[in-house]
């Protein structure tokens, strides 16, 4: 056996046995964490009867990252058995396989890269052709850039440290890069064709470092990320919360935040739910149940008293597992009391849930910052909600399209395409979330589109959903750009 296939029959057999571990803890009682804590499923009496369903019964894929918290609240909290829903979760070993499990019908709906349904609705490079659809934003932010401690040690710092002076990072960067072997130029993400991918590239294109020759960017499932830095496999990594934080607490000498995704481009989707078109075609009111119950867990976890009890719940061993090797709490506690949980529990989920964000660093220095704009599961700060009824699971399909020119610029499609709008309308299901959102008392806004302003990007370039070719075309720093030919 060839040591590809060998590596991909190991994964195959990892991301199996994970999905059947979750899948027997979800048929259980409750859910065990690492540390042997028992939380238990809420018993709630469903408000919409099953038999009314076309297909009551679901699996529904995760990643074991902080994005998977409106699921363990819809699951734990009893929301999708409010909706009439029997849920089976299903950890999936990556990006790649959460995708892969809808578009092969493993799975019935997972969340998503922000870029992988209209990825797959273009055909961009590294993206399968499907029809896949969106159903709402799970969340806004939470992710974030983490740079190597020898990057450190070469003298780059985080983002803000540098007060606006793009240039002066663009020095700093270029000279650590530049003093590579093009073997090690290398950054890691979550998934090809994506919005993580997206904002390493538009990063180093905003201080004038052309991403297509300056380094190589490689996919790796989030929770290998810190240990393929400690081993040098990469320089710098994207990835979703608790896995920046991973790299600072708990693996002391590993790496430092250099910036969230926020400040890319402040207000962007993270993560959306996915499904196949034929799922909503063959499944309106199963699909309606399903949208509604996410609704509601998403605005669970936004509330500010709520977010500990969250950060806590997604440390067990079910969902990210991500928490520290010793930690004394009670063998056995019930829902009710996990505000009682010690604070060490959320060492790593905390980070990206309750704010409280630790960039690292190798100086001593304390660098943490308390924002509650690190993830944006619901509530959004008044001067990102736009227009009335604004609120982050809302789709804008004008998000849709920048995902589009993404995909154009980087020569993963070889022209923006002529039907963006049209195919921004058929995947990110605007029409039915509102309808939905309607059904729920929740107002949501009357257009689909909305301007970025240039003060939500790092290079403060905006971007008008109706002139998308003429935004790209104002980007000198892309894939198939005019070439200067000077005389020698």
């Amino acid at each position: 056996m060839s040591y590809l296939s060998r590596r991909s029959l190991l994964y195959g057999l990892s991301g199996f046995a994970a999905a059947s571990a979750l899948n027997a803890c979800s048929r259980s009682t409750g859910t065990v964490s690492s540390s042997g804590v028992i939380i238990g499923q809420a018993d709630v009496e469903p408000i919409i009867d099953p038999k009314s369903l076309e297909k009551p019964n679901l699996t529904i894929g995760f990643v074991p990252v902080n994005d998977c918290a409106p699921f363990a609240i819809a699951y734990e909290k009893g929301l999708f058995r409010k909706y009439g829903l029997n849920v089976t979760l299903s950890r999936e070993a990556s990006w790649a396989t959460s995708r892969d499990g809808i578009i092969f019908g493993r799975l019935d709906a997972a969340p998503v890269v922000s870029g992988a349904v209209t990825n797959a609705r273009i055909g961009a490079e590294g993206a399968r052709r499907a029809p896949l659809c969106a159903g709402m934003t799970i969340h806004r932010h939470g992710n974030a850039l983490t740079m190597s401690r020898e990057m450190w040690q070469a003298g780059l710092r985080p983002l803000h440290e540098y007060k606006g002076d793009l240039e002066r990072f663009g020095r700093d960067f270029r000279r650590y890069f530049e003093g590579l072997p093009p073997e090690r130029r290398v950054w890691a993400v979550v998934l090809s064709s994506s919005i993580y991918e997206y904002f390493v590239r538009y990063l180093a294109a905003a201080v004038g470092i052309n991403p297509l020759t300056a380094f190589r960017i490689i996919i790796v499932p989030p929770p290998q990320m810190v240990v393929n830095m400690r081993i040098g496999s990469m320089q710098a990594y994207m990835v979703a919360e608790p896995w920046n934080t991973r790299a600072i607490a708990g693996n002391e000498g590993v790496g430092f935040t250099f910036a969230q995704g926020r400040e890319i481009w402040r207000g962007h989707p993270d993560r959306v739910l996915a499904m196949q078109e034929s799922f909503i075609d063959q499944n309106p009111k199963t699909y309606r149940s399903l949208i509604k119950a996410m609704i509601e867990a998403c605005q669970y976890c936004s509330k500010p008293e709520n977010r500990e009890e969250v950060a806590k719940l997604i440390t067990a061993r079910s969902f990210t597992g991500a928490k520290p090797r010793t930690c004394a709490v009670p063998t056995v506690i019930n829902p009710s009391d996990v505000n009682q949980l010690p604070a060490c529990t959320t060492q790593f989920t905390g980070p990206g849930i309750i704010g409280n964000y630790n960039y690292g660093g190798f100086d001593g220095q304390n660098r943490v910052v308390q924002s509650a704009e690190t993830t944006l599961f619901y509530d959004l700060p008044p001067d990102l909600a736009t227009e009335s009824g604004s609120h982050s699971t809302f789709l804008w399909q004008s998000q849709a399209i920048w995902l589009m020119t993404q995909a154009a610029r980087w020569g993963q499609i070889p022209e923006f395409p002529k039907d963006a709008e049209a195919k921004a309308r058929i995947a990110w299901r605007t029409d039915l979330y509102r309808e939905i959102a309607t059904e729920m008392g929740i107002q949501c806004p009357s257009s689909d589109y909305q301007v970025e302003a240039a003060e939500r990007f790092i290079d403060r370039h905006p971007f008008d959903p109706s002139e998308p070719v003429r935004y790209l075309n104002g980007f000198e720093i892309r894939a198939n750009a005019a070439q200067s030919i000077y005389m020698a």
